[in-house]
C-alpha cells in the first residue's frame, strides 16, 4: 500500500523540485536584472555595482516579513524542520509550509541568499508527502514513510542523486531500516528519476570524468584531506550556534534579523559576487579545476563567513550546495600541492566535508560521484567520507542538523543498533519451571499463603495438566481480604480469566514487554506452545537484566586466556 502511495507522492516531489528552480529562476532575474523571466541567468552579470549590497537585504527583509506573519516552519535549511516533523510532530506538515517554504527560498536564493535548494526541497517534497498522507487513515509511522519519500523524491530531482537521496532517507531521516520505509522510498525516487529529464535535465549536474588511477597514496590523501574537511564541519557547526545565539541577544525581533544577515551577505557580494546565490556554477569550476585560485579562497572564507551568518539570522536557505562549495574549495587550494591535480581533491572534500557535517558518510559518498558521474572516484570519496565521520563523531556530540532540535530540548539519537528484546525470544531469559498454585487451592488458603511464604507478587495457577488456568496477584488477596470471597471456592474458580496475558516460548522478549505494559503486570506466564502446560514465567527484573548484558558486551572488554 506505501510503495502504490509512494508513486503520486514522488511524482508531487519532483514537480515540487521544478516548481522551485523556477521560482528560483524569476526571482534571480527580478532582484539582479528586473525581468520577468524564468530562463537562468548568473547573479555575477549583473551591472550594480555597490547597490548590490541592498538585494540580499530587500530579499530576507521579505522572507522575514513572510515567516513572521505565514509561517515560522520556513526558518532555516529545512532539514532540522522535517526531523522534528517526524520524530515530534507525528510526520504532520501543514499546506501553508510546503507553499510558503519554496516561496521564501526562493526569495532568498534568488536574491543572493548564498544558499542552495536542497534543503528547501527536502521541506516542500516532505510536506507533499505528509500531506498527500494526511488524507488517509494512516499511522504516523505510515505517514512519516510518506513524507521522507517526498524528500527524497525533491532532492532526486534537484540533483539527479537517486542513490545519494536514498541514504539520505535511511541515514538522516527514517530513524529505521525496514522494508516498510525503504521500499516506498525507492519507489518515490525512482517515480521522481523518471521525471527528471522532462523536468530539469538529464544525466549528472556537474558532469566530470577523472583520468587517474587511484593509487594507494591518492586515498591515504583522501583520508587526510577527509579529516581535514571534518574539523572544517566541525568548526562551521560551531560557528553557526555561536552566530544564532548573538542575533538572539539582539533587542529587535527575530523577523528583523534575516535583513541585518542580508546585508552582510550584500557586503560579501561586493568583495567577490561568486559568493551569492547558490554557486551551482562555482561548484563546477571546482570540480572540472578551471576555478581561479582567487576565487577559491573567497570561496572558503567569504562564502562561509557570509553563509554562517545568513542562515543563523534564521532566513530560509538549504546547506548543501554551501558546504559542498567550502569543502570544495578546501580541497581545491591544498590540490595545488598534491599529485592528481586540485579537482579530484575539491571532490575529496566535498564528500568530507558533507560526511562531517551531517554525519551521513554512505551518502556523502554516493552524493559526490552520483553528482560528476564518475563512478571511479568512488574509493577516494569513500575514504574522504570515512575520514571526516572519524573526526565528527569525535569532536562533536551532534550533527549539524540535530543541533538545532537539542538546543529546543530535544535529544536525538542518530547511531543504530538491533534491539535485544527483539532478537532475544522469552526460553532465554525466562524463569523455567516456576512456583505455580493449584487451580484446586481454596482461596483462604492462597491468603495464608501470600501472608507468610509468598517471594513474588503474583503466581500462575494451574489446572490438573499442568495448563495455565489463571493468576493470582497480592491485589487480589487484598480484595478478597476486603471484600470476601466464597469460603469454599477455589482458585480455579475465582482466578480464571480467559483475557489473562501469556507468552509462548519463542516469542520475542519485545511482544513480552509489551503485553506488560498493556496489561500493567509485572510478570508474564511463559507456556509451551506444543503441550500448553506453564514451562516458565518473564518479569519485569528478567527485561532489566537483559539490558544490563546488553551494556555489559558494549563496555565489558577481555583477552583470550591461554
Amino acid at each position: 500500500m506505501l510503495a502504490l502511495a509512494a508513486l503520486p507522492v514522488g511524482t508531487g516531489g519532483a514537480l515540487g523540485a521544478w516548481v522551485l528552480l523556477k521560482a528560483i529562476a524569476v526571482a534571480t532575474n527580478l532582484f539582479w536584472f528586473g525581468r520577468l523571466s524564468a530562463a537562468p541567468s548568473a547573479i555575477t552579470d549583473n551591472a550594480l555595482g555597490v547597490w548590490l549590497v541592498a538585494v540580499p537585504a530587500v530579499g530576507s527583509l521579505i522572507v522575514g516579513l513572510m515567516a513572521r506573519f505565514g509561517s515560522d516552519k520556513i526558518r532555516g535549511h529545512g532539514i532540522p524542520e522535517a526531523i522534528e516533523a517526524i520524530l515530534y510532530g507525528e510526520s504532520r506538515l501543514s499546506l501553508k509550509v510546503a507553499v510558503l517554504k519554496p516561496l521564501s527560498s526562493a526569495i532568498s536564493i534568488g536574491s543572493g541568499g548564498p544558499f542552495g535548494a536542497e534543503g528547501p526541497i527536502i521541506m516542500t517534497g516532505g510536506a507533499i508527502g505528509s500531506l498527500f498522507a494526511q488524507f488517509f487513515s494512516l499511522s504516523a509511522a505510515e505517514r512519516k514513510t510518506l513524507l521522507v519519500s517526498g524528500a527524497a523524491a525533491g532532492m532526486t530531482a534537484i540533483f539527479g542523486t537517486p542513490i545519494a537521496a536514498i541514504l539520505l532517507a535511511i541515514e538522516v531521516l527514517l530513524f529505521e531500516w525496514k522494508p516498510r520505509s525503504f521500499v516506498p522510498v525507492v519507489m518515490a525516487v525512482l517515480v521522481s528519476w523518471l521525471w527528471r529529464p522532462l523536468l530539469v535535465s538529464t544525466g549528472p549536474l556537474f558532469p566530470v570524468h577523472h583520468a587517474l588511477t587511484l593509487a594507494p597514496g591518492l586515498i591515504g590523501i583522501a583520508l587526510a584531506i577527509g579529516m581535514l574537511a571534518g574539523g572544517q564541519a566541525c568548526l562551521l557547526s560551531a560557528l553557526l550556534y555561536k552566530v544564532e545565539d548573538q542575533f538572539a541577544r539582539l533587542p529587535i525581533h527575530w523577523m528583523w534579523w534575516p535583513a541585518l544577515g542580508g546585508l552582510v551577505v550584500g557586503i560579501g557580494g561586493l568583495i567577490d559576487a561568486h559568493v551569492l546565490g547558490a554557486g551551482y556554477e562555482s561548484i563546477r569550476g571546482l570540480l572540472d579545476g578551471s576555478l581561479a585560485i582567487r576565487v577559491a579562497v573567497a570561496l572558503l572564507l567569504v562564502k562561509a563567513t557570509v553563509w554562517l551568518i545568513a542562515l543563523g539570522s534564521g532566513t530560509s536557505g538549504g546547506v548543501l550546495a554551501p558546504l559542498l562549495l567550502i569543502g570544495g574549495a578546501l580541497g581545491f587550494l591544498l590540490g595545488h600541492y598534491l599529485p592528481g591535480g586540485p579537482a579530484i581533491w575539491a571532490l575529496a572534500g566535498m564528500a568530507g566535508i558533507l560526511s562531517g557535517a551531517m554525519r551521513a558518510p554512505l551518502m556523502a559518498t554516493l552524493f559526490a560521484v552520483e553528482l560528476t558521474g564518475d563512478f571511479a572516484m568512488l574509493p577516494l570519496t569513500l575514504a574522504a567520507a570515512g575520514g571526516a565521520y572519524t573526526v565528527s563523531v569525535l569532536m562533536m556530540r551532534r550533527s549539524i542538523l540535530t543541533e538545532k532540535i537539542a538546543r529546543r530540548g530535544r535529544h536525538i539519537l542518530q547511531e543504530y543498533t538491533v534491539d535485544p528484546f527483539d532478537f532475544l525470544q522469552a526460553r532465554q531469559v525466562m524463569t523455567p519451571d516456576p512456583q505455580t498454585l493449584p487451580g484446586t487451592m481454596p482461596v483462604a488458603d492462597a491468603i495464608a499463603f501470600f501472608s507468610t511464604d509468598a517471594q513474588f507478587r503474583s503466581y500462575p495457577v494451574i489446572d490438573a495438566h499442568g495448563k495455565l488456568a489463571g493468576m493470582v496477584s497480592r491485589s487480589d488477596i487484598l480484595r478478597w481480604k476486603v471484600h470476601g470471597a466464597e469460603a469454599d471456592a477455589t482458585l480455579a474458580e475465582v482466578a480464571s480469566d480467559a483475557s489473562i496475558p501469556f507468552g509462548c516460548q519463542f516469542d520475542p522478549i519485545s511482544r513480552i514487554a509489551d503485553m506488560m505494559v498493556e496489561a500493567d503486570v509485572g510478570r508474564i506466564p511463559i507456556v509451551d506452545s506444543e503441550t500448553g502446560r506453564v514451562s516458565g514465567i518473564l518479569s519485569r527484573h528478567d527485561l532489566l537484566k537483559v539490558r544490563r548484558a546488553h551494556g555489559s558486551a558494549e563496555r565489558a572488554r577481555s583477552r583470550r586466556q591461554s
